[in-house]
């Protein structure tokens, strides 16, 4: 396969560092699972996939050159299939219990993060290589609340696995990178009413939660601000919107 240069336009930094992939696929169970790949790249990490034995692997890439180098790596595997599109736009709702495996494209990686909890019916786990700052935004055992740690404590079990050198890519990324794994619950929320809820009280963090939201609750938490609030306080709220 002929030499691709990565795209800035797309925030593409290829895993070069067969260690570090073997890592990260090693925070899953990949055997007779259908797996999801968002933006594969060349399939260096397609190819460590391949050889746990997945049931299926979709590779859902939006470059165009690279889906169809894709096509032709893998034209004799019944098991891959690629889908030239962008996961912005593609609804998984055909597919139940995949595993979602990806370096993200960091420009665009909390997008795709939130885009995919609303498919948390279809997804049993999630494991993302993302900024190092994008997994401290994620991560809801960490003080001072924000929509993301809030509405990943709804849906899903965060774990922060481990970080990763810029010396594992071409390119080499100026930001640090960490490996995040999500595993949805099997609970029932309204995402709708989530998504709302934490727009209106995250608004103003500078403001009192009263100038937010109006509620019937313990004036103590409402005369907080909203990023010096505990979890459980938010939850308190919640319940009563």
């Amino acid at each position: 396969m002929q030499k691709i240069k990565p795209k800035k336009s797309l925030s593409q930094n290829f895993l070069i560092d067969k260690n570090i992939a073997n890592k990260i696929i090693n925070q899953t169970k990949i055997e007779n699972k259908i797996i999801f790949e968002i933006g594969p790249g060349l399939g260096f990490l397609t190819d460590i996939i391949l050889k746990k034995k997945p049931k299926r692997i979709i590779l859902i890439e939006k470059d165009n050159l690279l889906a169809r180098k894709l096509k032709e790596k893998y034209s004799d595997n019944k098991r891959v299939e690629i889908i030239n599109k962008d996961i912005l736009r593609y609804n998984i709702t055909e597919f139940k219990n995949i595993i979602v495996i990806s370096n993200l494209p960091y420009n665009i990686s909390t997008k795709i993060i939130l885009k995919l909890f609303n498919f948390r019916r279809h997804i049993k786990e999630m494991i993302f290589m993302v900024q190092k700052e994008v997994s401290l935004k994620f991560d809801y055992n960490l003080p001072k609340m924000n929509k993301y740690k809030f509405i990943t404590y709804l849906n899903a079990e965060y774990i922060r696995c481990f970080d990763i050198s810029a010396n594992v890519f071409y390119p080499k990324p100026k930001v640090k990178s960490s490996i995040v794994k999500f595993v949805i619950k099997n609970n029932k929320i309204n995402f709708d009413k989530a998504n709302n809820f934490s727009n209106i009280i995250f608004k103003n963090i500078r403001k009192k939660i009263s100038n937010n939201i109006n509620i019937n609750v313990n004036n103590n938490i409402l005369n907080k601000r909203v990023d010096k609030i505990t979890l459980k306080e938010l939850l308190i709220i919640y319940n009563f919107f």
